[in-house]
């Protein structure tokens, strides 16, 4: 915003300055009117001397006035610049946001296809259920036909005899007489025992399910007329 006190200066100065070019250009068109006081000639070389003094005297002054008129303004926008940055925006009164629009209400026919989304997923998850279910049952059906992992144990037995005249290799035969399902019987020797007497130590694999050594002990101390006891010398899980 310009300064009124340098607007009116340079308005009311505006008149003086006409006048004083008009007369100045007279002065140098020779058209200009002579005094009619004592000095003749040199009376209108000293006005002409003074007009054109006062004349670039108000040439200057203009200019400076026009420049403190320019520098304000300069000045003025500046300070409106910063007070734009200060407030986040633009000296311009902001926009009217649009008011956003209602989304459109779907048609018959888009209802139907979401409908139909919708029953599409319903039928992939039924597909994959099914699928799922299939690959279960196959995986069961493969693992059942896999034979079951049987436990078993190797077990090493010292059968004694009464004395030194039992027959130990009767003794043999009658121990492996003993048969079951899950037992089998393995190699076996005669181990000296001292006195002269030996004991039968016998190898045999049962099957954990199947056969104790409980049950092993009672058939094999059923052989009375042989066997004195039976001890399990070493028992191994298979």
């Amino acid at each position: 915003m310009a300064n009124p006190l340098v607007c009116d200066s340079v308005w009311k100065d505006k008149q003086k300055y006409e006048e004083a070019e008009a007369h100045y250009q007279q002065v140098l068109a020779g058209t200009a009117p002579k005094g009619g006081g004592k000095g003749g000639s040199g009376g209108v070389a000293g006005d002409n001397s003074q007009v054109t003094r006062r004349v670039e005297s108000l040439e200057k002054e203009n200019r400076d006035l026009k420049k403190v008129v320019e520098d304000m303004k300069a000045l003025v926008q500046r300070l409106e610049s910063r007070v734009t940055k200060l407030e986040g925006g633009s000296s311009a009164p902001a926009a009217q946001a649009p008011t956003p629009k209602k989304p459109a209400a779907p048609a018959e026919d888009d209802e139907d296809d979401d409908i139909d989304l919708f029953g599409s997923d319903e039928e992939a998850d039924e597909e994959a259920d099914k699928i799922r279910q299939e690959r279960l049952a196959a995986y069961e059906a493969k693992k059942s036909k896999k034979p079951a992992l049987i436990a078993k144990s190797s077990l090493l037995l010292d059968v004694k005899p009464w004395d030194d005249e039992t027959d130990m290799k009767k003794m043999e035969e009658e121990v492996r007489k003993i048969t079951a399902d899950g037992l089998l019987w393995g190699q076996a020797k005669l181990v000296p025992i001292g006195y002269g007497i030996k004991k039968l130590q016998i190898n045999c694999v049962i099957e954990d399910d199947k056969i104790s050594t409980d049950f092993l002990e009672e058939e094999i101390t059923g052989i009375e007329d042989l066997v004195q006891s039976m001890d399990i010398a070493a028992f191994n899980k298979i």
